[in-house]
Formats: C-alpha cells, structure tokens, sequence
C-alpha cells in the first residue's frame, strides 16, 4: 500500500494506473505518427499540437474506467464474464466520448484514420498492461510477509484479512509470536515458537512488516526496545488500527481508542480545507443539476401519474455538530409508509417502495433533489449518510464513537455507501460507521473525487440499492 492524499491505495493498483496513463497518453503521439508516417511531414503538423489532445484523452479514458469500476481494490476480484466486459464497456463508452468531444470542440478532432490508430492502440496496450500486472501480482514473491504480534481476539482479525471472499491473497501471513501465556485466538499452526529476538525471528522468517496487536502495552507488556530495533532495521511496524484501516478502508471500532484518534495522522480541519470543499460542493452540485435537470422532470411527472400527491418528501436528518435539518428527496414509497408514526429501517424488497420508486431508488435517482440542501450549505457533497434523529438517538447509546460521523457534513453520497451496502441492522451501522470515521479521519479532494467515480460504478450496476 501507499498514501495519496491521505487515502490508502494498493502499489499494484497504483502502478498499474500510472502504467496505463503512459500507454494512453503515448498511443495518442504513436498513433498518429504511424497515419503520417509515409506521407509529407508538413501533413502531420496541420493538425496541431498533439500534447492537450493526449492529456484529454488520457483523462477522458482513466475517468471512465475508474467510472466503470476498474480501478478499486478488487479489481483483480472480478468472475470471468464480468471483467473483460466492463473494460470493453468502458472503451465504448470512451470511443462515444471523444467523438463528442470532437464535435463540441472541433480544433481537437484527430482525423478518422489517426483516431482509429489511436483508439485501437490505446486498447491493446491498456488490455496487455493488465494482463501483465494480474499475472505479476500473483506472484508470491509479491506479497508482504507480516509477522503478528500477540495473540488475543483483535490479533486473530488479521488472520481473516489474509485473503478476499475470492480467496485470493492479499498478503502472507507468515505467523504469530505471543509475547504472553494468555489464550491465544488464531490457529495453533500459526504460532512461532522461535526463541531469541524479535529482529532475529524477523530476519530469519524475512518479514517486511510487524503488525503490533498487543493490547496492554504497559508494565513491559509491549517490547518497545526490540520493536525499535526492527524500526531501525528497516522492517515496517504498525499498530493494530493503522493496519486495519490500510487493508480495509475502515477504522475498526473494536480496536479504536481516544489516544489513538488524538495523535493519529488526521481528523483535521482547516479554513483552508472548508472553503476548498465548500467551493467542490457548490460546482459539483451545480454540474450535477445541470446534466440531470430532464431526468429529474421526468421522475416528477412518473410519481405523480403513479400514486398522486406530494412528488417530493421531506425528513429530518442529523446533520453536522448534530444539527436536524430537513432532506429533500423524491418520494419512493407509499404515502402511509409509517401509518403508525414509528421510523423503520427500509428493508430489502420493501413492500412500501412503489414501482416507481423501485426504479429510481436502484438508479439512485431519488437521492438527487438533495443537491439543494447542498447549496443551502445543509449537506456537502460526498459525506456519511445523514440519518433521522430517531435512529441516531439509538445508535448513539448503542455504538462507541457514533457521533464522531457528525464531525462533517452529510453527503448525498460517501465512502460507506459506495463500499458497503444499505443497512438495516445495528451491526450494519457498526460497519458503515467504520468506513464513515475513515472518510471523516483522512477526507481530502482527492478522495472525494475518488467516491465520486466509485458512485458512477454504483449507479451503472445498480450495487447497494434497495
């Protein structure tokens, strides 16, 4: 892994981007060259300067893509159908792009011939790029060797992030050492029982990282004097949360503690960053009500041929510092969908979602009227789900930490609702505030624009709606 911006990506990912920018970027300049190659070299500059047309297409490509959900975490996690057509799709996508592109802004137009050479390149070579690197990062000799220190209940949460639900492995845990005669939790044939230090046992095993899960840590409890020297030897050394929040894209509620959130690497605010954020939510939602402004009438119009009555409802939501303000949405369940006056979680395939409603909760579209409690200032762009007071109430006592979400505005959508499906239960919530204190401890632009590509990939294959 390496942090961007704050935000934890995964190296083989990361330079597989990098490696594919290049390839689209240079197929721009070695397309055309081969369709100019044999004719007059005056022909070749009639057409322009080639840098911004290689810079938009490189952007134009990478965004869809992104859009299309090839460029996450799992992206090596996809069955064997679904894979090749999402990067077809994307290319199709992206072919239809640019030839608008070039239709709105004519100095860009390439040519057919050169065009064509470009495309074609830019697609076996992004195909062959993640060819290879799938096949690289297979390799074991890719995967870090972590060595687990202690061996309570929160260690043996290590050992089921070793592989993905695919099965496939995500680094090599090459065993625990117990540094006491507590009850251990992970599997017996993962224990060490090499005597000596632990920057012996590290060297002699070739461990590249120290996963800390030792809970007491004082009275001699944790080695610091030996961990040091691992430090110095040049072997990574992490704590249990840290470790937890690289691999999963969450803080775990389970190992968090209030030192760890006052001296950890986050949780910061700024004038500078409200204002940035601010000005993003104000263009984005702008842009948004712009390109969905005919999608929006027509859900209107098929509310009210529906079911009649009100097309937009209207809730109070917990916002920032815990403030109640009211949604806007658009109406997708039956009007007496609470006939009883008590708040209810919606549940999967809810009898109260009308057929319309149906539809445009799948396509997310009854989240969209809420860009303007966006730019009433109420909610941002991309931010935790806003909850009604009822269930905050609830959860508050329930779970350790909850209000922290409440830290920052509520978004129309966030981290959570693009990683974790709708949740109905307690233990949903638990999961969803992990990802949600992630955003709040590390949010940047650069992750906000990251979600935003992310919900594109939601919308398109419909994941989470209910």
């Amino acid at each position: 892994m390496i942090r961007l911006f704050k935000h934890y990506v995964p190296l083989p990912l990361f330079l597989m981007a990098i490696t594919e920018a290049a390839v689209l970027f240079g197929s721009m300049y070695l397309g055309t060259g081969l369709r100019f190659l044999w004719e007059d070299s005056g022909d070749i500059r009639l057409i322009g300067p080639i840098f911004p047309r290689a810079i938009i297409f490189t952007l134009v490509m990478l965004s869809i893509m992104t859009a299309f959900g090839l460029h996450q975490r799992d992206v090596k996690q996809e069955s064997e159908w679904v894979y090749p057509v999402r990067f077809v799709s994307s290319f199709a996508v992206g072919l239809i792009t640019m030839l608008l592109i070039f239709y709105i802004v004519p100095p860009l137009l390439l040519g057919r011939g050169a065009f064509a050479l470009v495309f074609l390149l830019a697609f076996a070579g992004t195909a062959l790029t993640r060819l290879i690197f799938v096949r690289l990062f297979k390799l074991d000799a890719m995967r870090r060797r972590v060595l687990l220190l202690g061996s309570g209940s929160r260690s043996a949460r290590v050992e089921g992030l070793e592989r993905d639900e695919q099965g496939h492995q995500k680094f090599n845990l090459v065993g625990c050492l117990p540094l006491t005669h507590a009850e251990c939790c992970l599997d017996r044939t993962r224990i060490l029982r090499d005597k000596g230090s632990i920057l012996s046992i590290a060297k002699k095993y070739k461990i590249d990282e120290i996963v800390v899960g030792v809970r007491e840590r004082r009275g001699g409890g944790l080695p610091a004097d030996q961990l040091l020297e691992c430090k110095l030897a040049g072997i990574e050394v992490v704590d249990l949360p840290s470790f937890f929040e690289r691999e999963t894209g969450q803080i775990q509620v389970e190992s968090l503690n209030p030192s760890w959130m006052i001296f950890s690497d986050g949780f910061r605010r700024s004038p500078l960053k409200d204002v940035t954020k601010r000005a993003f939510d104000v263009a984005a939602s702008g842009l948004l009500l712009l390109l969905t402004l005919p999608v929006m009438l027509i859900t209107a119009l098929l509310i009210w041929l529906e079911s009649g009555g009100p097309i937009f409802y209207r809730q109070e939501r917990v916002g920032e510092n815990g403030r109640v303000f009211r949604v806007l949405k658009f109406r997708s369940m039956r009007q007496d969908a609470e006939r009883d006056g008590v708040p209810q979680w919606a549940k999967k395939q809810d009898d109260r979602v009308t057929r319309v409603g149906r539809i445009i909760r799948l396509l997310r579209i009854d989240e969209l009227p809420q860009v303007f409690n966006v730019f009433k200032g109420d909610m941002s762009f991309v931010g935790p789900r806003p909850e009604r007071p009822y269930f905050v109430e609830d959860l508050t006592r329930k779970i350790s930490y909850y209000p922290s979400r409440h830290t920052v505005k509520p978004g129309i959508t966030g981290w959570a609702q693009i990683r974790y499906p709708y949740g109905a239960t307690v233990e949903d919530a638990i999961q969803k505030l992990q990802y949600d204190l992630y955003y709040v401890k590390n949010h940047t632009l650069f992750l906000d624009l990251i979600i935003l590509f992310q919900t594109a990939q939601v919308i398109l294959f419909g994941k989470g709606a209910r």
